[in-house]
């Protein structure tokens, strides 16, 4: 920080004797400036919330990339998980905590946002509510990895095609919103989507029905904090950073072999990065644009499944999904009709 601030003042040295040029000192705070934007995600508070600022701002072309780039990422990271199969879905949790951790402390360290963190840390209420986020993050990611190391990313896929229109149920019984009959009808359309693979599949569709609950209501739980997607997943990894470490202790991972490792260490990426792109998203994309792309990585996952994974779409599953499509599509139709809010997930996977 003391060099950046020297550099600072000789470039202003420069301008007031006339004589400023493109230094190396002026191309490396700009080249900062330029990264820490990128990395910023908006701030939110309680008067002026996370949707409120997409829904404020104009479409952009670096947005929708920012925006296509999150979901598509979101889409193919089974792949990821599929590479890791062989080893327990418990231990690649615990990983996945461990070295998100390390990359999101990188990055908040990076845009040095420790100071916007505290707060939230001190707040007792904050910590309970980000306490029982993690908790809901963690079994949600766990079944993700359980549902791709065995199989079942399809079911998965139906999961966060259903979240959306399971988040607008909880608002109606938590939050006190109103729905109108036609989204009504939409979460009517996706509760008949899991009942007719529950009574015409191979059983009751727990993996999805456990996904969109999970992550239904740690999106409610992530409503009542001030604080934004960044700052308060890492505060979320955190805390769950002490069991993660002492499960690998006891766990029985010394058979992995050093690619595993090398595998296992991207995991932090893997969740940060997308996260990323999606704040900066965010900040360029009104909210409409992203309640359509946020359909993108389910989709791809349920053609991952089909063409790479070769999972097989019986005549239970491919009704469920018609059903789930026809529910998303009556809920989008009323949005643009009636110009309501669309739910848009903060972290998918």
């Amino acid at each position: 920080m003391l060099v950046v601030v020297k550099l600072q003042h000789t470039v202003h040295d420069r301008r007031r004797a006339g004589t400023a040029r493109p230094t190396n000192a002026r191309r490396y705070l700009a080249a900062r400036h330029s990264f820490n934007y990128f990395l910023a995600v908006p701030e939110v508070s309680q008067d002026k919330p996370t949707t409120a600022i997409a829904a404020s701002v104009r479409p952009s072309g670096a947005g929708m990339v920012y925006g296509l780039t999150a979901y598509i990422m979101w889409g193919f990271i089974p792949l990821y998980f599929r590479a890791v199969s062989q080893v327990p879905p418990l231990i690649v949790l615990c990983h996945r905590i461990c070295w998100s951790v390390l990359f999101m402390s990188l990055v908040v360290s990076i845009r040095a946002e420790w100071k916007a963190i505290w707060p939230a840390l001190r707040n007792r209420r904050s910590i309970l509510l980000l306490s029982s986020g993690a908790l809901l993050i963690a079994s949600n990611w766990l079944t993700f990895i359980f549902a791709v190391s065995t199989g079942h990313l399809l079911q998965a896929s139906l999961g966060y095609f259903i979240n959306p229109l399971f988040s607008v149920a909880l608002g109606t019984f938590f939050l006190r919103e109103r729905l109108q009959g036609w989204q009504w009808l939409a979460v009517l359309i996706a509760a008949a989507a899991v009942a007719n693979l529950a009574f015409r599949g191979a059983g009751f569709p727990w993996i999805a029905v456990s996904l969109a609950i999970t992550f239904g209501l740690y999106g409610l739980v992530r409503k009542k904090v001030d604080i934004n997607s960044l700052h308060g997943l890492t505060i979320e990894s955190i805390l769950l950073f002490p069991i993660a470490l002492v499960s690998l202790v006891f766990l029985p991972g010394d058979k992995l072999t050093a690619a595993t490792w090398g595998l296992l260490s991207l995991s932090g990426i893997c969740t940060a990065v997308p996260l990323l792109f999606f704040g900066a998203a965010l900040r360029r994309l009104p909210l409409s644009t992203l309640g359509f792309l946020q359909y993108i990585g389910p989709t791809l996952q349920f053609l991952v499944a089909i063409v790479l994974f070769h999972e097989p779409l019986d005549h239970a599953k491919l009704v469920s999904f018609l059903f789930c499509w026809l529910g998303i599509a009556v809920f989008i139709a009323d949005s643009l009709l009636y110009r309501r809010p669309v739910t848009v997930a903060d972290e998918p996977e």
